[in-house]
């Protein structure tokens, strides 16, 4: 019995743990099938999300990674023997550029001064006509401006030289971020360097993340009890600035690891630090997002980063970490500390020197004033350039990333006419408040538009009155109606006497009109140099009448006027409604020898990759013929020399200049239209009630453009001889054509081919009458 059952023991034992290891090695394999599966599919799965990861990274890349907005440049300041730029205009331009005066210009982006010359170290720059080098000249002045440019390397004079032109805006698209793309090779050293030390220190070990760096800043952060440092590489940071939102999550972290794998895979280091440079987020202008160590250079400092000192450099790097935290102007203690700590890294990583370190943490912070904002508020002259881009390149021009576009406009001339028209505005409001302005300012040899104002405010973005309005232009037509006259030589010159006496026209619906003159009196008969000078009223209908409305009609289109003029007798005092725009330019013409061309805003236009756009060229034709214009210029100088703009002439003294006073009826509107050596101006001052201003055109809107001129200094017009017009010589009286020595003759330009004076002073009589007094 006994061994029965020591017997049967074992054999009931031996089947149990066959049992329990048969299911143990059940769960197991089981558990190793699923396991190896799920891998499998795990694995599967990543790799599937990896090639979609590296084809979003690849397209971003490798195709258009940033819309880079449209770029809006002035126009390029050329100087060449007699261009009529001033020395202190010249050295106005410098320090708008930001250039730095020095005694001895050593490096690119200095200058230095005398009386009379200017040495200058002028920025590398993209011009319009190609790349332009960075270039050393002497530049000398004389009274009428630019006298010679030499290039101080082969002291060649040159033919032409040309200043960078200054950014005056981005068009910015709406995501709100603006930035301006710089490659790395033109990104100082010390910033890139500066920029490692400070945010990831392995860059260039890791494989885009860095384990390490994660658990030390865990470890940190559990410490603290709160976030005090981050684990990312530059590559994570740019892989979440590219493709990721702001969101914290687990999911979010795990695919910006992904991304930075496959984008240190895909990319060399170069590649990715000059998309971390231009991409990383540096800070807010209003409601642009500043993007790229580029534009931050420019929103910082004002000048290009490859001009900054180590310190503003450093101050760069500084911002990284948080531009709001870290505002130089809202908290430059906080700011200063940052970059000091950016320094002492560059210091104890020997990318700089002692003397370097101390000489940088103990200067300031050498920011821009921040009064002058980085970019220009100039509605009405970008509205115009929007305009004309639509219409010589298309509507989806603006669309395009990355095009260049470069205009006309003076940022002095801009400047100075802001400034006039705010301040002469504001001290009319005393005696007539709720005065508005509208002016436009133009290149004399270039047409171009050099500087538009559209409200007392210039930079409010609202009603445009330099080239919205339609206002009679009152007695700034009355030159066209006088070119018209003189046009026709042998009936008329500058001393035909025209009749000055009470006239009444009636239309066709027998309806009368009785024109009379300002100061309501009559003078029988008044010289037509006379007639346009004192703008007299009678003479001009009288003269009018005589050569006919369509003829003077014609003269105004000839000359740029591109809406109706109505065919009424009115219309001789400016019953014809326009704009200063419009104003500008038909006195463009005038200015400029009778020569018509089509004003415009911009010059050129490069695609992202600098070529040019192809566009058609400005219609041109000679308005007026040049000999007549000329007799209309020295006209025009008389009219501020002697006539309704004498007050002008009196404030600028031995300056030549031009120009015609304007005043529509009840004195509802003001203007003012002239021209000295370089610019010409259109101004328009009223109401937007269409009340009365009591004022005249040299009370409202000459005042506008004398201020300018204080703002300006102008540059006297000078008046070539012309073929076609010779000196003549005529009677007081009569106005009939005289030899010089006769009696009571006056002295003006006259056409050639129709000056014919009389023999012996018009006197028939035989000599020997003439010898005795017979």
């Amino acid at each position: 019995m006994t061994t029965a059952k020591n017997n049967r023991k074992p054999t009931n034992k031996k089947p149990a743990k066959k049992a329990a290891a048969s299911g143990n090695s059940s769960f197991w394999g089981g558990l190793w099938s699923v396991g190896w599966k799920l891998a499998l599919v795990t694995t599967a799965v990543l790799a599937v999300y990896c090639i979609y990861l590296d084809q979003i990274i690849a397209r971003k890349f490798e195709g258009q990674k940033w819309y880079l907005p449209a770029q809006i440049f002035s126009r390029s300041m050329a100087l060449y023997p007699g261009a009529p730029v001033s020395h202190g205009q010249f050295i106005d331009e410098l320090k708008l550029l930001g250039y730095r005066k020095v005694a001895n210009p050593r490096q690119i982006g200095e200058f230095s001064a005398s009386s009379s010359r200017v040495e200058l170290w002028r920025r590398p720059f993209l011009h319009p006509e190609g790349q332009q080098p960075a270039q050393q000249v002497m530049v000398s002045f004389d009274v009428n401006g630019v006298a010679s440019v030499e290039r101080l390397s082969d002291h060649r004079q040159l033919a032409v030289f040309h200043l960078e032109p200054v950014l005056l805006d981005r068009i910015v698209t709406g995501d709100g971020e603006d930035r301006l793309f710089v490659p790395t090779k033109e990104i100082p050293e010390t910033v890139v360097e500066g920029l490692i030390l400070t945010e990831d220190r392995s860059f260039y070990e890791h494989y885009g993340i860095n384990p390490l760096a994660i658990v030390r800043a865990a470890m940190v952060n559990l410490s603290a009890g709160r976030t005090v440092q981050g684990g990312s590489t530059l590559t994570q940071q740019l892989a979440k600035n590219f493709f990721l939102s702001s969101e914290r999550s687990l999911i979010r972290k795990i695919r910006e690891a992904l991304m930075a794998v496959i984008i240190d895979a895909r990319y060399s280091k170069q590649e990715i630090l000059e998309a971390y440079l231009n991409e990383v987020y540096m800070g807010q202008d209003h409601n642009r997002a500043i993007h790229g160590m580029g534009l931050a250079s420019q929103f910082y400092f004002g000048r290009p980063i490859g001009e900054l000192t180590v310190a503003q450099q450093a101050l760069l790097v500084a911002e990284i970490k948080g531009p709001s935290y870290y505002n130089p102007w809202r908290y430059p203690q906080r700011a200063q500390e940052r970059r000091d700590l950016v320094l002492r890294l560059m210091m104890e990583g020997n990318k700089i020197n002692v003397d370097q370190y101390k000489v940088a943490v103990s200067s300031p912070l050498g920011l821009r004033n921040a009064a002058r904002p980085v970019h220009q508020k100039l509605p009405a002259f970008f509205a115009r350039v929007k305009q004309e881009l639509r219409d010589r390149y298309g509507d989806a021009l603006l669309k395009q990333s990355g095009i260049k576009v470069y205009t006309t406009l003076d940022p002095l001339a801009q400047e100075a006419a802001e400034k006039a028209v705010s301040a002469t505005l504001k001290s009319l409001d005393s005696k007539n408040s709720g005065l508005q302005a509208g002016m436009v300012v133009t290149e004399r040899y270039t047409y171009g538009i050099a500087a538009m104002v559209g409200d007392r405010n210039p930079g409010y973005d609202g009603y445009d009155r330099a080239e919205e309005i339609r206002r009679p232009i009152g007695s700034l037509v009355k030159p066209f109606v006088y070119a018209t006259a003189l046009a026709q030589g042998t009936k008329y010159n500058l001393f035909t006497p025209l009749k000055d006496e009470p006239i009444t026209l009636k239309n066709e619906q027998g309806q009368t009109w009785s024109p009379k003159n300002d100061d309501r009196q009559f003078s029988g008969q008044v010289p037509l140099l006379t007639a346009l000078t004192n703008s007299m009223n009678v003479p001009t209908v009288n003269l009018g009448m005589a050569i006919g409305l369509d003829a003077i009609a014609t003269t105004l289109r000839q000359s740029g006027w591109r809406e109706s003029v109505p065919a009424y007798p009115s219309m001789l005092l400016g019953a014809v409604n326009g704009s200063p725009l419009m104003v500008a330019q038909i006195y463009q013409t005038l200015a400029n020898n009778g020569h018509y061309r089509q004003l415009n805003a911009v010059t050129a236009v490069l695609d992202k990759d600098n070529q040019p756009l192809q566009v058609s060229y400005l219609p041109q034709s000679e308005a007026i013929d040049p000999a007549v214009n000329y007799l209309v210029q020295y006209a025009l100088t008389q009219v501020v020399q002697s006539g309704t703009a004498a007050k002008l002439g009196a404030a600028f003294p031995g300056v030549t200049l031009a120009g015609k006073t304007g005043t529509s009826n009840d004195q509802r509107d003001s203007w003012f239209a002239g021209f000295d050596e370089r610019n010409v101006a259109a101004i328009w001052v009223g109401r937007d009630d269409n009340g009365k201003t009591g004022l005249y055109g040299s009370s409202g809107a000459m005042a506008i453009y004398r201020n300018f001129l204080n703002e300006r200094a102008p540059l006297s017009l000078r008046l070539p001889p012309v073929n076609g017009v010779v000196q003549g010589y005529f009677d007081r009286d009569t106005g009939i054509a005289r030899q010089r020595d006769c009696r009571a003759v006056v002295a003006a330009p006259a056409l050639a081919d129709s000056y014919h004076p009389a023999d012996n002073c018009g006197d028939s009589s035989p000599w020997w009458k003439r010898m005795f007094g017979g």
